[in-house]
């Protein structure tokens, strides 16, 4: 038999594409903010996520080497679709191979560049390549599912003293294909990354994904909420921390607030805190800024010379031990747009659609 070309490799196919160096506007892709893909704890997590609705399939799934991506090594993933986003408004062509300074995300994502935020970062890389996902969230078919990991691949190359110079990574065709459409991705505000709550976290991605423009707000029942975090913490203890994250109220451009129902239920309540500015004084703009004006066109993926950007691909395509009430019917509202579908005891309305 023979041996397999290598220069038909996934990496030989793609086009390089260098980061843009220099302050981005952060963006973060929507089904990400909606939907339990990351663990919220830096512990090592190997539970699985096991989300199902009767519309969406997502499970998460890790190795006992490395655990689980975790909602921190998800920045690496803001970082490269902003980065992406910036490249197609200003016209020029992107790719899935990305190559940049180990020191350019760091300070994108607000870390240091010691050694140790080196170490931690490369770490993020692993967690990332070795978590796999299969989901059927954006296929159309029925029992159409789609396996990857957030990272292909990725490769550091160092100096002769033995420092990194520069990494690249590959980012799966799923993850790519949602930052290139312009309804999939938001602006969030810098702010987040100074977040060091894993709850926290998550908590600002969905409270931006569902809250953006919704001038009366939006609710979510504790319950659901407990459910669509995937956390490991047992219900009692998830809704302590979250009233407490409302006490403290650090979600940068929102309100927070806890309202009880009739029958005793917890309400989770969030709306736009229009005197909240982001870290350069402006207000945090609700709209997303990912769309190239006419008559410029937007940058695909397919290929077309000279540019050599690769050639786009023909894919369409919480636990589970103790958590088995998550693939029966207690399904989610999960957004102001049709994303799954929510029992009417669990269903808050909120007062205006997007």
């Amino acid at each position: 038999m023979r041996p397999p070309d290598r220069s038909q490799s996934e990496r030989a196919k793609l086009a390089v594409f260098r980061a843009i160096p220099g302050t981005l506007a952060p963006r973060d892709a929507q089904d990400l903010m909606a939907f339990p893909f990351f663990s919220l704890s830096k512990t090592v997590r190997t539970v699985p996520i096991d989300f199902r609705t009767p519309d969406v399939t997502i499970r998460v799934e890790a190795t006992g080497e490395y655990g689980m991506a975790t909602i921190w090594d998800a920045d690496v993933l803001i970082w490269a679709a902003s980065q992406i986003v910036e490249a197609r408004d200003a016209g020029r062509c992107t790719s899935r191979l990305m190559v940049a300074t180990p020191h350019e995300i760091l300070a994108f994502i607000g870390r240091g560049d010691s050694a140790r935020d080196y170490e931690r970062l490369e770490a993020a890389f692993d967690r990332l390549q070795s978590t796999t996902i299969k989901t059927s969230l954006r296929h159309a078919g029925a029992g159409q599912l789609h396996r990857f990991s957030w990272i292909n691949e990725w490769k550091r190359h160092t100096t002769r003293e033995g420092r990194a110079r520069v990494v690249e990574l590959i980012l799966p065709d799923w993850f790519y294909q949602a930052v290139l459409d312009d309804a999939l991705v938001l602006t969030i505000d810098p702010a987040y990354f100074r977040l060091t709550g894993g709850m926290e976290r998550w908590l600002y991605r969905l409270v931006r994904k569902h809250g953006g423009r919704q001038r009366s707000g939006w609710k979510f029942d504790f319950h659901v909420l407990h459910l669509k975090s995937a956390s490991l913490s047992p219900y009692r203890r998830f809704a302590f921390e979250l009233r407490a994250i409302v006490q403290r109220q650090p979600l940068p451009g929102y309100r927070l607030a806890v309202e009880r129902t009739m029958d005793g239920r917890e309400i989770l309540t969030f709306s736009r805190d229009k005197l909240s500015t982001s870290p350069c004084g402006q207000t945090v703009s609700p709209s997303v800024l990912s769309g190239t004006p006419e008559p410029a066109k937007a940058v695909t993926s397919g290929t077309a010379k000279p540019c050599l950007c690769e050639q786009k691909s023909p894919n369409r395509d919480i636990e589970s031990e103790g958590y088995d009430a998550l693939n029966l019917e207690s399904n989610l509202k999960d957004s102001n747009f049709k994303d799954v579908g929510t029992p009417p005891d669990l269903w808050i309305t909120p007062g205006e659609g997007r």
